[in-house]
């Protein structure tokens, strides 16, 4: 609660207003019935028409204050719950940046947008419901029951029997409620996974007429939030009877007695009547209060999930010193032991001794989930090692300014990521201030301009959200350009040459060799046409070297790379290369 509440910074101010504000709109209310007391007895029943006037004129000056008060109480609210909840998403959204892909993998992209919507609105209403409802309701209350005590002590005791009974109800219904609800947002997030996969991936759906299936698979998901969600409902509607229960006891017990003190002569007709008032007031806190409760119930489970995510702090963190310079591109790799999760005796990686020079050109084959990403995401440290050491530049990573090392080690992923916005624009991803010209060069560099030259507006393109506008292939050549901008040391190509043909990888290849001769160049692939003109190959084999040789080398001598050559060359070569 403490960390999701601090997150108000320069809306303390609005808050404490707003409970300012709130108090005194209450202490207006709660004097009414007391002047409308004071009407009967001293007015109507005595015929006393200026004191009707007088104290009319009280309630309505009265009446404009608690107007006023309440009116700019309520903006106050507005404006300190609206900010608590944009400081969250934006404290969220920046931690979300800090962390390393290990922090990533705890969290689901759904969970995350969950928590980053319908989270933060349950605790935005919460906020606004405690500092408006849950500060005027105990204040009238309070205030209500002193001002039965004034009037008659007796009756008063009525409303304690009320508000113990009220208590044990709502308190066991707040208790069960707030286990459902923690199952019900584990629940949103299934679903929010659901929709997010299905969309997507919606070309896939409708190539399968998997339609039928997918509606399956979200009703499934919606009937389970359906169920927990009643459930939850079905619990909190027992406030409302409670409350009636307590509403009635209390009219037609001070009504029974209230009736005998007046025949008494302890109790005026004035004074009964603002019993009554008070005796509304009172129980209209209650339901308040009660409604208090069920937002509350609702927000602790979505204020745990908020707090999961602030509290998660990074498992890679600068040095003390950072070193901010890479001397060179050379990659070290000094028996290295890597496993995703720590501890847990599954290496992606085993015993890897592997020792690359400045400017040399690196193949990387093997089989699926033989360790090739593993590898490279080690050298510019989106992980660290659990045993051994990378060194990049003779320097151990983890020695690194992060920044500083990434910007010298540039990754064109697997997976080709593009952002709305002008092809410019994504290409100064690499350097934002990278000329035209030099974005220009860089796409020739990448085989990128041909296309881009056929274009209606050239390099000034507009890239639709994911590069939906694009195919695989332009897609892979412009995120070759991006990285090529960052002038790297280390250039790696993680299987980023897979969606285009063999004729431009091979222009893509000679590039590189004459454009930046002196960066590492580490390029994995499937096929044996886009690694066999490398300096040496590196053949891996379940997260193990199986062998690093040249091209000639490893056909004589290595059994994995010779079967994958004899499947690629007997097969008839690549689709656009002639047997």
């Amino acid at each position: 609660m403490r960390k999701v509440i601090s997150q108000l910074r320069q809306y303390k101010k609005d808050t404490f207003l707003c409970i300012g504000l709130t108090a005194f709109e209450v202490v207006m209310e709660i004097l009414l019935p007391f002047i409308t007391a004071k009407i009967i007895d001293e007015g109507l029943q005595a015929g006393n028409m200026p004191a009707i006037y007088r104290y009319g004129a009280l309630m309505i000056v009265m009446a404009f204050f608690s107007l006023f008060f309440g009116a700019t109480a309520g903006k106050f609210a507005a404006s300190a719950s609206s900010g608590l909840s944009a400081n969250l998403r934006e404290a969220i959204y920046a931690n979300i940046q800090t962390f390393s892909f290990s922090n990533i993998d705890k969290f689901s992209v759904p969970g995350l947008v969950t928590r980053m919507t319908t989270d933060i609105t349950n605790v935005q209403n919460a906020f606004m419901m405690v500092i408006r409802v849950a500060v005027r309701a105990p204040l009238n209350l309070i205030f209500s029951f002193l001002m039965c005590l004034l009037i008659n002590i007796h009756l008063s005791m009525m409303f304690l029997i009320a508000v113990v009974f009220l208590v044990i109800v709502l308190g066991t219904i707040m208790t069960v409620t707030m286990k459902i609800f923690n199952q019900v947002f584990t629940k949103y997030d299934d679903l929010n996974a659901s929709v997010q996969e299905n969309i997507s991936a919606i070309r896939v759906v409708k190539a399968f007429v998997r339609e039928g299936y997918e509606n399956t698979k979200f009703s499934k998901a919606s009937g389970n939030l359906y169920r927990l969600s009643v459930k939850a409902e079905g619990l909190l509607a027992f406030n409302n009877p409670a409350m009636m229960i307590a509403v009635y006891f209390c009219i037609i017990s001070v009504s029974w007695l209230g009736a005998q003190f007046i025949v008494g002569g302890s109790l005026t007709t004035g004074d009964l009547t603002s019993l009554f008032s008070y005796i509304m007031s009172l129980l209209m806190s209650l339901m308040m209060l009660s409604m208090v409760v069920v937002m509350i119930s609702m927000s602790m489970a979505s204020i745990r999930r908020i707090s999961e995510v602030l509290d998660e702090t990074p498992d890679l963190h600068d040095p003390e010193q950072p070193v901010m310079e890479v001397a060179d591109g050379s990659i070290d790799f000094n028996h290295v032991n890597f496993s995703y999760k720590h501890g847990s005796g599954k290496n992606a990686l085993s015993d890897i001794d592997l020792h690359i020079r400045s400017g040399e050109t690196i193949g990387v084959i093997g089989g699926t989930g033989s360790g090739k990403s593993s590898l490279v995401n080690l050298i510019c440290r989106l992980y660290d090692v659990d045993d051994g050491s990378v060194c990049v530049g003779g320097t151990d990573v983890r020695r690194y300014d992060m920044e500083a090392l990434r910007n010298q080690v540039s990754v064109v992923l697997q997976k080709n990521t593009l952002f709305s916005g002008t092809i410019l624009d994504n290409l100064r991803w690499g350097n934002p201030d990278a000329t035209e010209e030099e974005c220009i060069e860089a796409c020739r560099a990448a085989c990128a301009d041909e296309f881009i030259d056929r274009m209606p507006d050239g390099y000034h393109t507009r890239i639709e959200r994911g590069g939906a506008n694009v195919s695989g292939g332009q897609k892979q050549r412009l995120c070759i350009a991006r990285a090529l901008l960052k002038k790297p040391k280390v250039l790696i190509l993680d299987d980023s040459t897979s969606a285009v043909d063999t004729a431009t990888d091979a222009k893509i290849r000679a590039a590189f060799a004459e454009r930046i001769p002196g960066t590492t160049k580490i390029i994995i692939a499937q096929r044996i046409s886009s690694v066999e003109g490398a300096d040496r190959i590196l053949v891996l084999d379940e997260g193990r070297i199986n062998g690093f040789d040249t091209h000639e080398n490893l056909l004589r001598t290595n059994a994995i790379y010779q079967e994958i050559y004899e499947s690629q060359v007997k097969g008839g070569g690549d689709f656009d290369q002639p047997a």
